[in-house]
């Protein structure tokens, strides 16, 4: 997939670049694990072991945990979303082809035949492709928005689910702690519940995301994806670039996208 940019010299017509589409519009295969940053994974570490602590002074603690980016990976709803969250990427990216295509098409023209037109034709010329070009990178950033927001969305109401799950079943077995993978640094295997949570909601049928947490409000649920970025205006110029993953995007926090 290929992205466009136009640059403009003097009084010449805009150029046309012609580089790939940035990662947004693509979807990657998923790793598994909720990453998050270090210093938080120290801070809420060091939490967890002082409440530990108190916790064994007193009696003995029950504890296990969960990755819930796998959860959210290999849970039915999960399975399901991705494969609607892909076949959208896919037909956003086949939409801005055949824009990027017909822009391209236009500045090989102008490229070609501009300097034997005529002034008033070649103007017209080059104000079809630049209005063109601007429609395209306006498309191309409603389109990434609008796959921001629903991963923001899916991802946020099958998380809660799954927090449901883990408060009832840690109700239902008496666990006094159930921690995320992510804030451990090394756990014992046989504390790993994931897979009882995943077969646990799957059990129940959801029918839609977010539903379950919906009848049952109680328990903590934890911010599963942060809100959608404003990438600015699509006005003339360069397509919009990607911002620089850093380590509160995607690797943050859960998502359907990975």
């Amino acid at each position: 997939m290929l992205r466009i940019f136009a640059k403009v010299v003097g009084n010449q017509p805009p150029v046309l670049l012609r580089r790939r589409l940035p990662a947004p519009l693509q979807i990657e295969s998923i790793n598994g694990g909720l990453r998050i940053k270090m210093r938080l994974r120290v801070i809420i570490g060091a939490m967890v072991i002082a409440s530990l602590m108190a916790a064994t002074a007193r009696a003995e603690v029950k504890l296990a945990f969960v990755d819930i980016q796998r959860a959210l990976n290999d849970c039915r709803a999960g399975k399901a979303a991705k494969e609607r969250f892909r076949g959208r990427v896919q037909q956003l990216q086949s939409e801005l082809q055949g824009e990027q295509d017909d822009v391209e098409r236009l500045k090989k023209e102008l490229e070609q035949k501009g300097p034997l037109m005529q002034p008033d034709q070649r103007q017209n010329l080059e104000d079809e492709y630049t209005k063109k070009l601007r429609h395209f990178q306006d498309d191309y950033k409603n389109s990434r928005d609008e796959l921001q927001q629903k991963d923001n969305e899916v991802t946020g109401a099958i998380v809660r689910d799954l927090a449901t799950v883990v408060r009832r079943v840690s109700e239902k077995e008496g666990y006094d702690f159930i921690i995320e993978k992510g804030t451990l640094l090394w756990g014992r295997p046989s504390l790993d519940i994931t897979d009882q949570i995943i077969h646990a909601y799957d059990a129940m049928n959801v029918r839609q995301p977010g539903a379950l947490s919906a009848e049952d409000p109680g328990g903590f649920v934890q911010s599963a994806a942060p809100p959608a970025r404003n990438s600015g205006g699509g006005g003339g110029g360069a397509a919009p670039e990607p911002p620089e993953p850093s380590d509160s995007d995607s690797g943050g926090h859960s998502t359907i996208a990975k």
